[in-house]
């Protein structure tokens, strides 16, 4: 896509929304997005404990290790609020270096996980292995994914902000990018808590 075209939908979109349709769009996805880890994380609960005779969280999980994971994450979760309170100010580089920074660590975050999935599936623990398993990579896997999106769409606003600046669609969407990291960081602490504060116990 060209710059004029791109300048030409990014006026579009200034002229044509107010902000309340795409808000309210942006909760209702939240809201879905809630209710698929919410079922992720029951589906996580019943088969906990099935095994099939493999190992459990309390052998697999090395909390340190996830504690780094989580530390990261909860960094970054800061550094975004950074940028909010830069974009607030109106100062438009100091918004574009928050977002690099925010990037750093969620990137460092993802591939931590990465790592964390390829030495459990080189020990034999995949996700074939058994229910408890299976159920743990695919809510891991998901929340995993959601940061891998939030990281693509964080290098996506870093371009709009240094391209058009800090207009209200610039700053609808980045007040939207907050509200979804900031929501996988909440997810990622009851991922902690219930899957492996609660494995190793």
């Amino acid at each position: 896509m060209s710059t004029t075209v791109a300048t030409h939908i990014h006026d579009a979109h200034a002229h044509h929304d107010d902000g309340s349709k795409t808000l309210l769009g942006f909760w209702i996805y939240l809201m879905s997005d809630c209710l698929i880890f919410s079922v992720l994380f029951a589906t996580f609960g019943v088969l906990a404990a099935n095994t099939a005779g493999g190992p459990s969280g309390k052998e697999l999980f090395e909390l340190p290790y996830v504690f780094g994971e989580t530390m990261l994450l909860l960094i970054s979760s800061f550094t975004f609020g950074g940028a909010m309170l830069a974009m607030n100010a109106g100062r438009k580089n100091q918004v574009v270096a928050w977002l690099l920074v925010t990037f750093v660590f969620g990137a460092g975050f993802i591939g931590m996980e990465l790592y964390e999935f390829a030495k459990l599936i080189h020990e034999g623990a995949g996700p074939n292995r058994s229910a408890f398993l299976s159920a743990y990579f695919t809510l891991v896997g998901t929340h995993g994914l959601h940061v891998t999106c939030g990281l693509i769409w964080i290098l996506i606003m870093t371009h709009m902000v240094a391209r058009f600046g800090l207009d209200g669609v610039v700053k609808r969407r980045l007040s939207c990018l907050s509200l979804f990291w900031h929501f996988l960081d909440l997810v990622w602490i009851c991922v902690f808590t219930f899957v492996y504060l609660r494995g190793v116990l």
